[in-house]
């Protein structure tokens, strides 16, 4: 009698169905669960801008013209054009598969007195679904994005869009 060691070709593909199989049902779940941890860190971060912008607005008497005023390449000199309240990719405007946008407007005496924090998914449907603002009144909001935009809202937008709870 012959010794047989190993496994026949019907139990490897028997084996590899199976893995398939598993792997088709958890990919849609994993991807599920990375879209609502880059949402959570756009929120965090908008957030942390909102922080940054009354900070710079205590500071220098108006908000920020844009994102890029409330970073600064390390290591950060603070100045109204780097204050150094933002790490460098907030700041560069990408971040956990979202982008975002901070611009100061209504200008009075050459400072802003108001400004709209904005961030929106990178790839619609990959990276995130909803969008996310807040302006100078620090209240985020958030908005479905029915239409799969991936650019930030403008104000006008942004007060349209629900609170966040």
């Amino acid at each position: 009698m012959k010794d047989e060691r190993g496994f026949s070709l019907m139990e490897l593909m028997i084996v590899l169905a199976l893995i398939v199989i598993i792997l088709a049902m958890a990919i849609p779940s994993m991807r599920e669960a990375q879209m609502n941890a880059n949402e959570t860190s756009a929120v965090a971060s908008i957030r942390a801008i909102n922080q940054a912008e009354v900070q710079y607005q205590a500071a220098y008497g108006g908000y920020a013209d844009s994102l890029a005023n409330l970073g600064g390449a390390d290591p950060c000199t603070k100045s109204r054009a780097t204050a150094c309240l933002l790490d460098q990719s907030l700041a560069g405007g990408v971040k956990s598969g979202y982008n975002f946008e901070a611009i100061g407007a209504n200008p009075a005496d050459g400072d802003n007195t108001t400004f709209v924090a904005a961030a929106a998914p990178q790839v619609f449907g990959h990276s995130g679904r909803r969008m996310f603002c807040s302006t100078e009144k620090n209240v985020i909001r958030a908005d479905p994005n029915s239409g799969g935009s991936t650019t930030p809202a403008n104000a006008e937008h942004c007060n349209a869009f629900h609170a966040l709870k």
